[in-house]
């Protein structure tokens, strides 16, 4: 009687690799076709994104040192828990960013990238 586990685990296994590769496939050749028809602005676009989220963090670090420094004067609480409301803001905007983002990537998406959706969906289904 182990035979036939073995046998069913393999074939479920197999199914999902297969399954798996046909995805990074279909991404790889979607991401390859933006690539190719706009290599220029890709890669602007990312020297531009890089400077400014460089950027972006060392802004937050030196909000954070002032926030930091604005609480330690005006207020008589200890380091720790100026620190401790400095984290729970960040947790807390944090939290939100998050959320806002989740739904902005729910969709829309590229027309090849839901037809190769579908077809995943089908093949892990067995359905032809």
């Amino acid at each position: 009687m182990e035979k036939p586990k073995n046998k069913n685990f393999a074939n479920t296994a197999s199914r999902i690799s297969a399954i798996a590769s046909s995805v990074m496939d279909l991404h790889v050749r979607i991401a390859l076709q933006e690539v190719d028809r706009e290599k220029t602005r890709i890669i602007s676009g990312a020297i531009f994104l890089a400077i400014g989220s460089t950027l972006l963090l060392l802004v937050l670090i030196s909000i954070h040192i002032l926030f930091y420094l604005f609480l330690k004067n005006y207020n008589n609480w200890n380091t720790e828990y100026n620190l401790l409301l400095i984290i729970f803001i960040d947790l807390f905007l944090a939290g939100l960013s998050l959320k806002l983002g989740g739904k902005l990537a729910k969709g829309p998406y590229l027309p090849q990238t839901l037809e190769g959706l579908g077809k995943t969906t089908k093949a892990v289904l067995g359905k032809k």
